[in-house]
């Protein structure tokens, strides 16, 4: 099992993400701004997180290729978002007992940074550059809870688990 952060994957090309996320955040502004207002708020979006997408799974590939992978194990996102949910749900309650207006203020401004990435699209990706190189790509179930360096090692053994399982 390896783990990389993002900037450790991304190296010198960190910066575009940056860039990618100073872009969203603007974009989203503007579209608030002419919700507003009422008026047009379909604004293009520039192709930069799907090149992010693309380099991210591109050094992904090529550490499953260094290590000699088998396989590299992706998340199972279909019940993610209920998942994530109650999750907000339980640390918003934590963090503002009693207080229902600040759970809800806390639960919405994690939601909005949770879902500014595209998992479906880097997974894609992956999946593409997995199968270029000749790579299986398994899922498993990720944790919630933990680092994320806890949060892949658990998703590793999950689908081994699942493997095993499918054998017997």
């Amino acid at each position: 099992m390896a783990y990389r952060s993002i900037r450790q994957l991304l190296g010198d090309n960190y910066e575009l993400l940056n860039r990618q996320r100073r872009q969203q955040r603007s974009l989203s502004h503007e579209r608030h701004k002419a919700q507003k207002h009422s008026s047009d708020n379909q604004f293009g979006t520039s192709e930069l997180g799907q090149y992010v997408d693309r380099l991210l799974a591109k050094e992904i590939v090529a550490i499953a290729q260094t290590y000699k992978a088998g396989s590299i194990v992706l998340p199972k996102l279909g019940d993610t978002r209920e998942i994530l949910q109650s999750e907000i749900q339980a640390i918003a309650e934590q963090k503002f007992p009693g207080y229902v207006e600040g759970q809800q203020k806390y639960a919405k401004q994690y939601r909005v940074n949770v879902h500014k990435w595209s998992y479906g699209r880097l997974i894609q990706s992956i999946q593409s550059k997995a199968t270029q190189a000749g790579i299986v790509i398994e899922e498993g179930k990720q944790p919630v809870r933990g680092s994320p360096h806890e949060q892949a090692k658990e998703l590793a053994l999950s689908a081994y688990h699942l493997r095993l399982a499918r054998r017997s």
